[in-house]
């Protein structure tokens, strides 16, 4: 394993979630969207199959993709055929940096999907780690899964290494805590902890709660340093471990009763 790609010793430990932490449920959606929650195919995909009268729910083709379904309830058939729905599954993804977090990249730019097999394509990744952002990614064809773990009312943590420029003075970590307001929306880290201060550069861990868009990079430039390296190395009870950059595993049975515990009777339909 290369140096950089290695995961330091890691500080804090991460606790259960908030009380107030809500059960991910089933609902209507239309049926554009059916298929790819559940993990059978794409939007585009789905979008040609009515277009051409091929797909049919509950036994009647549907040419309107509104169409209000229940993914886990309804059956779905491609011309004649039962598309039966994969097992519930999610993997741990170490993304390397200059990856984008999406299934096709209209920049013609290397894509999280490309290092994963074919049966793994039509799946989607649980929220988002930007191009130059390395570390834990989960991707799963579990809609609910995905659902729960990003909606910010959970408050599902994910702890970061973060590498600045300069040194983080004792007065500025409080900030970081704190919150700072940039462009209206606020930015806050719920830990804080340091790795490493040196006059050219500082490292730190760091644990946020919401994901808002390059957060960390905007809350560390609001205190006056720039973020030179940035990897996630937790999110929720999965943790990225010695796994080498541009690999991926399986989520572990611990890791999955973590998740079905946090998630409730929800998580066992």
């Amino acid at each position: 394993m290369s140096e950089s790609s290695k995961t330091p010793t890691r500080l804090s430990v991460w606790s259960s979630a908030k009380p107030e932490a809500k059960a991910a449920g089933a609902g209507t959606v239309p049926l554009v969207r059916a298929l790819s929650k559940l993990g059978l195919a794409s939007r585009t995909q789905t979008e040609a199959w009515i277009a051409a009268g091929r797909l049919a729910v509950n036994g009647r083709v549907s040419r309107d993709p509104k169409l209000a379904v229940v993914p886990e309830k309804d059956q779905f058939t491609l011309d004649g055929v039962l598309l039966q729905q994969q097992a519930r599954n999610c993997v741990v993804l170490h993304k390397p940096r200059g990856y984008v977090t999406t299934r096709n990249d209209e920049k013609g730019r290397k894509t999280v999907f490309d290092l994963l097999p074919e049966s793994q394509q039509q799946w989607h990744a649980v929220g988002r780690l930007d191009m130059n952002t390395s570390g834990l990614l989960l991707l799963t064809n579990d809609s609910r899964l995905s659902s729960f773990l990003t909606d910010p009312v959970n408050a599902i943590p994910r702890e970061y290494v973060v590498s600045v420029d300069g040194k983080v003075s004792e007065e500025t970590l409080p900030k970081l805590t704190a919150g700072v307001m940039d462009e209206g929306e606020e930015l806050r880290a719920t830990k804080v902890s340091v790795r490493k201060l040196s006059g050219r550069e500082s490292h730190l861990f760091v644990t946020l709660q919401e994901g808002k868009n390059r957060e960390l990079r905007r809350l560390f430039k609001a205190v006056g340093h720039e973020v030179n390296k940035l990897k996630r190395i937790a999110f929720g009870p999965v943790l990225l471990g010695e796994l080498d950059s541009g690999k991926h595993r399986e989520l572990t049975a611990e890791e999955w009763q973590a998740l079905t515990a946090l998630m409730g009777p929800a998580a066992r339909k």
